[in-house]
């Protein structure tokens, strides 16, 4: 009886082993995968959603100046013609 718990404690070691090689394993991949995609995304010419934002801000606020202005050459123009 002895033995036999014996052999389930040691494929119950092994399992705990596999798994942890197993999950070792799947950090890796995912380590690696990350790395990959970080070099890839590097390659590209890309920017980033800080960058986006605010270079979407100033065209905006560019956007609003010139209505502005052209308003005010419009009055202008009313003005004087």
């Amino acid at each position: 009886m002895q033995s036999r718990n014996k052999v389930f404690d040691d494929i119950s070691q092994l399992m705990t082993n596999a798994m942890g090689v197993a999950q070792g394993a799947r950090e890796e991949a995912e380590t690696a995968m990350k790395s990959m995609m970080d070099r890839w995304l590097a390659d590209r010419d890309l920017v980033t959603r800080e960058e986006f934002d605010a270079v979407r801000a100033m065209a905006m606020k560019a956007r609003e100046e010139n209505e502005a202005l052209k308003a005010r050459i419009e009055a202008l123009e009313a003005k004087s013609g």
